[in-house]
């Protein structure tokens, strides 16, 4: 600004003050939008009362929050705030602030300009949430009527008027259903992750709509000229195990194809071949559908991330299309318990006739890759013999369990499949079309070192091949407790001989600015320890050990 350059946002004197959440609240309190209690001291917890959240003053995107439940959870939970504050924002400081178990994460867009305009674009609701962070957003809520929506506009509007503010802009609010009250939460003094779905219900370019702000001009558009058409959800496609307490993942993306069809939007940052590493937030791209309807909406993005060819590392890609389709996603029952209260499916779920045909296609692509590649007899049709011999073999192993597929080639291109028979109507790098006992199935293929990965109606389902024969190598310490992901030491909180209780933690990682608690599985003794704060560890590498009595050790 100091140069003549046109800044593109609101003002650094209303982000410095809305980038504190303390000095937030209080200037929300002013304004008279209402507040949750909450205390400003740590430890006076009186003030506000159980359960409560601590939250990081200058915190967002989930960090430094922690729920506690009782009196004595509390001096570590600040403790533990403080140090995932210190390292994601420079500043440990924490507040405390009345926790609502059941409730919604509301939001409202504004847009004002230099010459004293400000509208408000509806609302965003953002409940459901793992780690108090946001993985499915839509506008409208399903549970929010005009009457509230102007109401709760005309705060954020208040609000907004009070800081002078300028520029996209987004005030949070907390929407206790049961009471009908909402509370403030936070300004975002810029456009969230989620802004996409304003954009689809009212038609208004928010990206332009900062710059035109940002150029000097007013506001095209009035309060009254803000319409909302149909319904718009976003979900976020995470590199993270749901079913492993949704910790972040690591590794190259070998697949990622984004379907032609249905016809949504994929705001995307990554590419086959991207290596998905610890540096950064493992977000790999926002999938926006738009709809007449919220069940058309909320159908096409559960299409749209089935149809999606990925695979190389764990994602939350299936866990996302099965919330959708729940029928209490359906029912619009989305507060921030969702994810525990509902507990959707966190893998692809497979029958076995599912898994059959996409085993055979994953070997039937294998022998056409063979053949595609043999520099011999490649006239020859795959596994001739010229005498009677056993059928060909593969072993794909599979969510831990090594599947035999054998095969043999008849005369007419046909393979026998044990007791069923397959025929492969077109072959190419990344694609076959098989015939099996009677259904033809179109499936794309990518297959990268010793993984193979097949497009299914439901998803993508990755296989590693088996070799014929393993190499010696070492295996992984017996006893040892492997780390759950890849990432920086920050604490060991035992030593070798000292006696640990079941659950007790005993090591601090932090991956992607998160910190994750490793705690003894069982009650036992250590006897190794192989670690020191300060140090980057692999995913699966071996922290320390614990000898439970039994002969052996137990691994953390």
């Amino acid at each position: 600004i100091e140069a003549g350059i046109a800044w593109v946002g609101a003002t650094p004197q209303v982000i410095e003050s809305m980038g504190d959440k303390l000095a937030a609240k209080h200037i929300a309190i002013q304004a008279g939008v209402p507040t949750l209690p909450s205390s400003d001291d740590p430890t006076r917890a009186d003030l506000v009362g159980f359960p409560l959240l601590v939250k990081a003053a200058a915190g967002g995107g989930g960090k430094g929050m922690r729920i506690v439940e009782r009196p004595d959870d509390l001096e570590e939970a600040v403790a533990a705030a403080q140090r995932e504050a210190k390292g994601a924002f420079g500043d440990d400081r924490v507040f405390l602030e009345r926790y609502v178990p059941r409730a919604r994460h509301i939001e409202i867009q504004i847009l004002g300009d230099e010459h004293g305009n400000l509208i408000h674009l509806g609302e965003r609701e953002c409940s459901i949430q793992r780690r108090h962070q946001k993985v499915i957003e839509e506008s409208p809520s399903p549970v929010i009527d005009e009457a509230r929506r102007a109401q709760m506009g005309e705060s954020a509007l208040a609000l907004a008027r009070t800081l002078g503010y300028r520029s996209a802009g987004t005030v949070e609010f907390l929407y206790d259903e049961d009471r009908a009250e909402f509370s403030f939460l936070e300004v975002n003094t810029r456009l969230q992750v989620e802004h996409p779905v304003t954009e689809e219900v009212t038609g208004i370019d928010l990206v332009r709509e900062q710059l035109r702000i940002a150029g000097g001009e007013a506001l095209d558009h009035d309060q009254a000229s803000v319409t909302l058409s149909g319904h718009a959800i976003e979900a976020r496609l995470y590199a993270e195990d749901p079913a492993g307490g949704f910790l972040p993942a690591t590794g190259r993306l070998v697949a990622y194809e984004e379907p032609a069809e249905p016809a949504i939007r994929w705001d995307s940052g990554v590419a086959a071949g991207a290596v998905v590493g610890v540096e950064f937030d493992p977000m790999l791209a926002k999938v926006v559908a738009h709809g007449p309807t919220r069940a058309e909406a909320a159908g096409r993005l559960a299409l749209a991330l089935e149809r999606l060819h990925l695979g190389g590392l764990v994602t939350n890609r299936a866990f996302l299309a099965e919330t959708l389709r729940t029928p209490e996603f359906l029912a619009g029952d989305t507060t921030t318990d969702f994810i525990e209260r509902v507990d959707p499916p966190r893998s692809l779920r497979l029958d076995a006739q599912a898994l059959r045909r996409a085993v055979v296609a994953a070997a039937l692509w294998l022998q056409g890759d063979n053949r595609a590649h043999a520099r011999v007899l490649d006239d020859l049709p795959s596994g001739w013999r010229n005498s009677p011999m056993p059928p060909e073999r593969v072993v794909l192993r599979h969510g831990g369990e090594d599947i035999e597929v054998t095969y043999r080639a008849g005369r007419d291109g046909s393979f026998a499949m044990g007791e069923g028979h397959a025929r492969v109507h077109a072959w190419s790098p990344g694609e076959i079309d098989v015939e099996l006992d009677g259904r033809r199935t179109r499936s794309r293929v990518t297959a990268a070192g010793d993984s193979i990965h097949v497009q299914v109606p439901g998803g993508t389902v990755s296989f590693e091949i088996v070799p014929r024969f393993v190499p010696p190598g070492s295996d992984l310490t017996g006893g040892g407790l492997h780390a759950p992901m890849p990432g920086a030491v920050l604490d060991v909180r035992c030593a070798v001989g000292d006696e640990v209780e079941a659950g007790q933690v005993l090591v601090v990682l932090e991956a992607m600015k998160m910190e994750h608690h490793v705690r003894a599985p069982v009650a036992g003794v250590v006897t190794e320890v192989r670690v020191a704060a300060g140090d980057q560890v692999e995913n699966g590498a071996t922290l320390l050990v614990i000898d439970d009595g039994s002969g052996g050790g137990e691994g953390a």
